[in-house]
């Protein structure tokens, strides 16, 4: 076994050792290892224009069809283990939109080439795709093309997304659910680091989710938000970094809606966010539809087309923690829907604002409070 990159295993532990890991998942083999360092039960590697597949020696898979050759590869793992096994897939290839490669439980896949996704598709189609499922790794991953989703996790848990890259067409970066059972929330999740490009929806999405640790996502041009959670709750991200995220819309470079951070009837403190860092785009930070439970600890936002902030209907947030500037672009503002209690314990504080103005209205809620901002060419409108 190839030993890993002193400089990159070194490098993932600081990483690591920053965001915090999710509990039980520990650093994991995406963390310290590069692309192929690892030991592989099974395998699906290209020569030429062929790919064979073996396991334990023995051939699975013979042939020119990328996503048979890996799902061979998966399949060919013992379907009564119950520890993590590992596969390789070495090359690049081209698999259908209509198509998935299916991860069950207890398996690592680390994908050394791109997986260019072709055509048209509907449904929960993904190159990479598990459902129901628990102790889950995508130790690395290149995908490009046009897939219906990059990866789409549904109710599962114990997972850990490593080092993923997207240069997509269209599409859905990841996205991670429990609408397999509604009743149970996903958990304890982990993804390291995420860059997504050219996605005509989120860079990545969480719908029902309860402990997740994220790294780095990192959005450039996508249609709609760099970062979207919504009902999550005990979530930890490193930094959310996006340039023109949801241009043209009501998106943002970090969303937070659906009830995002409410654990019960409450909103104490369980979401937070070390930078947002937006340009150009929709919004760059929007809190939405009875969420909160958030600090953010910096903000550099400049440039949005829309609201550089909006809070609204949210309750217990804090922008920033511990410093930021937001420049140009739309307002910083508190807003309410009727149909939702009013946002309130909103905290605006430690910024400076300029070219852009700050604002709360209508005036409904309490306890919203403006601390330590310096307004450059900036007003505040305030209850």
């Amino acid at each position: 076994m190839r030993r890993p990159h002193r400089r990159s295993a070194l490098l993932a532990a600081a990483i690591l050792t920053a965001t915090g890991a999710t509990a039980g998942l520990g650093a994991g083999p995406a963390a310290a290892a590069d692309c192929g360092a690892l030991s592989y039960q099974s395998q699906a590697v290209l020569s030429g224009s062929t790919w064979t597949s073996t396991y334990g020696g023995s051939t699975v898979y013979s042939g020119t069809d990328m996503r048979a050759a890996v799902q061979a590869a998966v399949s060919a793992l013992p379907a009564s283990r119950t520890s993590k096994q590992n596969v390789l897939v070495r090359g690049s290839g081209s698999i259908s939109a209509n198509s998935r490669i299916s991860l069950p439980s207890y398996t690592l896949i680390d994908v050394c080439g791109t997986i260019n996704v072709t055509g048209t598709g509907s449904g929960d189609q993904a190159p990479i795709y598990s459902r129901g499922t628990h102790d889950v790794e995508v130790a690395h991953l290149t995908v490009s093309g046009a897939p219906l989703y990059g990866i789409f996790l549904r109710s599962v848990y114990n997972v850990i997304l490593g080092q993923i890259t997207m240069n997509l067409s269209s599409g859905l970066g990841i996205r991670i659910d429990n609408y397999g059972d509604t009743s149970v929330m996903s958990r304890n999740i982990r993804l390291d680091a995420a860059n997504v490009s050219g996605a005509s929806s989120h860079a990545v999405e969480t719908y029902g989710v309860d402990g997740i640790t994220i790294g780095t996502v990192t959005a450039r041009n996508v249609g709609e938000s760099g970062l979207l959670l919504n009902q999550t709750i005990n979530a930890t991200v490193g930094t959310v970094d996006a340039e023109n995220a949801g241009t043209g819309t009501g998106y943002a470079a970090f969303r937070m809606a659906n009830r995002n951070g409410r654990i019960g009837s409450s909103y104490a403190t369980n979401v937070r966010v070390g930078t947002v860092k937006a340009r150009g785009g929709g919004r760059g930070v929007f809190c939405v539809s009875e969420s909160g439970g958030a600090v953010i600890d910096r903000v550099d936002i400049a440039d949005t087309g829309n609201n550089s902030i909006l809070v609204e209907n949210c309750y217990n947030v804090t922008i920033a923690g511990v410093s930021g500037t937001v420049t140009g672009g739309g307002e910083v503002r508190i807003s309410s829907r009727t149909e939702f209690a009013p946002s309130s314990d909103i905290t605006f504080k430690n910024l400076t604002v300029t070219n852009t103005n700050i604002r709360w209205s209508p005036c409904t809620g309490t306890n919203n409070v403006v601390t330590n901002v310096t307004r450059v060419n900036s007003t505040l409108t305030w209850c």
